[in-house]
């Protein structure tokens, strides 16, 4: 048993990007970062299964934005490193929620600059950029939006609108730090905001070669493969029904009961397995404070 969930913590950590380095989630003890242990944010990013789930949904909204999809298209190695894409992805979250304040700002800055990078022009010549506050948002309430219907599908379904509203309203400090403008901080601001961007989503031959390439990136390994089929599916669950819709990933009622009761089944796997993810080595860095004061 020791073997078996060491194993599939190695195989977490790699996909999460906490093998990344760079980052000491112990240190310096008491500081609460960006958001703190009593904030919604630790609550929902702190599980790994709904974050996955919600993390691979947001990557398949994301590709519906012409201009968001050109970045990709131009300036990543999708192709050759989807997961690595994934990592980072996951490794940004994790520092910005659960690291000490200097990291999170940081690694905020970093992307900053990677992203005064990355500009062009989308397949119809409308010029992009990275940094564009508008396309920021955008990005913006993809990931949270898939994270929070991630959460309440398989960890609390019972989460109160207020701690709703209070998701979005400390993840738009992650936002705005990286440039967004305006960003939408209640769950009927969100939802309004998904509404009025649909005329602009778009579904053609390059979002079909991202999501394809996304959705069969798995790992070699028959147990992992299984269940990175798993999550891939459940990511697509997730999806506004519009969204499936355009990107013609429509799943029957059986499979979704399937797809669902799988995740249920394996969560509590990966919570035993996890022991020492980032949010339980924030945990350990805020309660050295505690001790200390007592």
């Amino acid at each position: 048993m020791t073997s078996l969930r060491d194993a599939i913590e190695k195989r977490i950590s790699h996909l999460t990007g906490r093998t990344l380095g760079g980052v000491d989630y112990t240190e310096p003890k008491g500081d609460p970062g960006l958001f703190g242990p009593d904030t919604v944010a630790w609550q929902i990013h702190g599980e790994f299964t709904p974050m996955m789930c919600g993390g691979i949904s947001a990557l398949l909204l994301q590709t519906l934005h012409p201009l968001a999809l050109a970045g990709i298209w131009d300036h990543s190695n999708f192709r050759q490193d989807m997961i690595g894409r994934l990592r980072r992805t996951s490794q940004f979250i994790a520092v910005t929620t659960f690291g000490a304040r200097d990291d999170a700002e940081r690694v905020i800055e970093r992307v900053r600059r990677v992203h005064d990078g990355v500009h062009g022009h989308a397949a119809d010549g409308t010029p992009y950029a990275a940094n564009d506050p508008e396309l920021l948002v955008w990005v913006h309430v993809a990931e949270t939006s898939r994270f929070l219907a991630a959460h309440m599908r398989y960890r609390n379904p019972r989460l109160s609108l207020e701690n709703q509203d209070r998701y979005f309203d400390e993840t738009a400090r992650v936002a705005e730090a990286l440039g967004a403008r305006h960003v939408p901080r209640s769950r009927a601001a969100i939802d309004a905001y998904l509404e009025r961007q649909r005329r602009y989503l778009v579904c053609d031959t390059r979002t079909r070669d991202v999501t394809d390439v996304l959705l069969h990136a798995l790992p070699p390994n028959p147990i992992f493969r299984s269940a990175g089929t798993l999550f891939m599916r459940a990511g697509i669950d997730l999806l506004p029904s519009w969204a499936a819709t355009l990107l013609s990933l429509e799943m029957s009622r059986l499979e979704r009961h399937a797809v669902r009761g799988g995740i249920r089944a394996i969560a509590p796997v990966m919570r035993w397995a996890v022991r020492n993810g980032s949010y339980r080595r924030a945990l350990e860095r805020m309660q050295a404070r505690e001790q200390a004061q007592r």
